[in-house]
């Protein structure tokens, strides 16, 4: 039943088709060997045990699977969570939460399939370790934004009468890479939706929200044309905190570059105006991080 569920859900979810194939086998492969079917089967049982599982397991398990059977644990993590799918739709019909939620959530595992890819030319997620958010219900994707509760670590902030104290509940966003534009209207009817979807829990007042982001970074200023996208989002938060890469860190940049730093910016595409002017900052000596950024709606 499992197998049928994950090629139905490679269907639903518009997989593209190498992808779907590599992925398949690599299920029948799990499957076909006695010890790592024993460990997917356990893990799936975990979590319809229990959404709060050590999602750890999984990372120490996927390893081992892969000594046995030879399945890439980039692979048969991403399947993991494509399994977990099923029973979380279960947790949304339980919770009463809309499923137009979980199928926008579960794009996200088709995002990071999309940058394995592109990063490591492997179909599969090199960063599941995100994915557990989305299955203990505590982060959904909204429109364009995906957003969770949290607890404020910075230092108190007020604005326009209204403050945020240090340990408060706010809504953290988070930007996925869904390779649609970050355009106002897109933002804007995202944070109407979290505002609605939220309002039982934090009540029907001015809502802070928060956001850690390598497209926050305060230099990125420098960097974005006045009409850009994401200067226009930046613009939209306080910028109250940032966070510098250290030389030749650049930890984010994979996400711009489509590959991790090789230790010479001239192996950097410029293909787009985004990476040529990113490209020619870091030559020059620009450094990068992360900003973090808050506003009342």
């Amino acid at each position: 039943m499992m197998r049928e569920y994950v090629v139905d859900f490679l269907k639903d979810f518009d997989y593209p088709e190498e992808a779907s194939k590599e992925l398949i086998e690599a299920y029948d492969t799990l499957i076909g060997d006695e010890y790592c079917k024993n460990e997917l089967d356990r893990l799936i049982k975990l979590y319809e045990e229990n959404k709060d599982l050590d999602y750890g397991v999984i990372f120490k398990s996927t390893p081992e699977m892969e000594k046995k059977c030879g399945v890439h644990h980039y692979k048969s993590e991403l399947l993991v969570f494509i399994c977990y799918s099923k029973h979380l739709k279960e947790l949304y019909v339980a919770e009463r939460i809309d499923e137009s939620i979980w199928f926008n959530s579960m794009l996200d595992l088709k995002y990071k399939l999309f940058e394995c890819k592109a990063v490591k030319n492997m179909w599969g997620s090199f960063v599941a370790w995100w994915f557990p958010g989305f299955f203990n219900l505590t982060r959904f994707a909204l429109g364009r934004l995906q957003f969770e509760t949290c607890k404020y670590d910075q230092k108190d902030y007020t604005k326009d009468g209204k403050t945020v104290k240090t340990g408060d509940t706010v809504i953290g966003v988070h930007i996925p890479r869904t390779l649609t534009p970050l355009d106002k209207p897109s933002y804007d009817k995202a944070f109407d939706m979290a505002r609605e979807f939220f309002k039982d829990k934090l009540g029907d007042t001015p809502m802070a929200f928060t956001c850690c982001s390598w497209l926050l970074y305060p230099d990125n200023l420098d960097i974005l044309p006045e009409k850009s996208n994401v200067r226009r989002f930046m613009l939209e938060f306080d910028i109250i905190n940032q966070y510098d890469d250290k030389p030749g860190q650049y930890a984010d940049m994979w996400r711009l570059f489509d590959m991790d730093y090789t230790g010479n910016f001239d192996d950097y595409p410029e293909d787009s105006s985004l990476r040529r002017a990113f490209k020619a900052h870091l030559k020059n000596g620009g450094k990068t991080g992360e900003g973090y950024g808050i506003f009342f709606a």
